[in-house]
């Protein structure tokens, strides 16, 4: 995008105004985010797109208003033959490439869309559904049963122990890339009875003063997650389950690699390591 665009003029909404005559066009396949890969940078905001690409079968939801137009996400169900000089990426892919305002627009529409193209019929009567004019939902017109789009909560903490903080390497991760320890929210449970629950599943050890952080939209694609901090309390590093193949111990001066601050957990590994330098 060029500078002028990364300084977005974005409003949120689930219906056009009718009063702007001109659309935006964001574009997905199977989770996948378009982008004009002749640009210098990850152009994905497209104020025209080729026929093709709207008379093939796809969904369609109101994203709001970018730059004074409206804007669409667009959700293929097929990839048209011919993509010019378009390709599809993952919008985790596109971290240090766009600015934090244009991720977390680009994680928004992929939450939206993903939602939409996974309640084309109704789980009730199996009615194709239709978009609900008056809010962000999806109707039947059969049952009228309503479904909105739907967020997982998760949780993510640093425990700290002595000056160290405790990072696991998942199973799933490349290379020897380490993190601080996260996990979904189960149903009747606290996020504070989450945090405990999934560090002893995880890590084997107990821990204590647990204390809310921040939170961040992980669209991923449809996240919510609930940052912590906790001190450890007593038990030794035992892998319980497959999320971890491996746990320690680490000092600011001897950190593995960790991810960057554009995410929650490189904010607490950066909290940690401005607190216990």
């Amino acid at each position: 995008m060029d500078k002028e665009k990364n300084q977005l003029t974005f409003i949120p909404g689930f219906k056009p105004d009718i009063n702007i005559k001109e659309t935006s066009y964001i574009v997905f396949y199977d989770g996948k985010l378009m982008i004009n890969k002749t640009q210098e940078n990850a152009e994905y905001i497209f104020n025209d797109l080729p026929p093709y690409f709207l008379e093939s079968s796809h969904k369609q939801q109101h994203l709001g208003s970018l730059h004074q137009r409206n804007c669409k996400i667009i959700g293929l169900r097929d990839i048209p033959e011919a993509l010019d000089n378009f390709e599809f990426v993952s919008v985790r892919s596109l971290f240090g490439q766009i600015t934090e305002a244009e991720l977390l627009m680009a994680g928004r529409a992929n939450q939206i869309i993903t939602w939409a193209t996974t309640h084309h019929f109704c789980g009730k009567c199996g009615t194709p559904t239709e978009n609900k004019p008056d809010e962000l939902a999806i109707i039947c017109p059969n049952c009228s049963t309503t479904y909105y789009p739907t967020i997982s909560p998760a949780i993510i903490v640093a425990i700290v122990k002595d000056g160290k903080i405790l990072l696991g390497h998942s199973a799933r991760f490349k290379g020897k890339f380490y993190s601080v320890l996260a996990g979904f929210l189960e149903i009747g449970e606290t996020f504070e009875q989450c945090v405990a629950r999934e560090v002893k599943e995880e890590a084997g050890v107990n821990i204590k003063n647990i204390k809310y952080f921040g939170s961040q939209p992980w669209p991923f694609p449809s996240s919510m997650m609930v940052g912590f901090t906790a001190e450890w309390d007593s038990g030794d590093i035992v892998l319980h389950d497959e999320e971890l193949d491996d746990a320690g111990w680490f000092s600011p001066d001897d950190m593995p690699n960790t991810p960057g601050t554009y995410s929650i957990a490189g904010r607490l590994i950066e909290w940690f390591k401005q607190t216990h330098s």
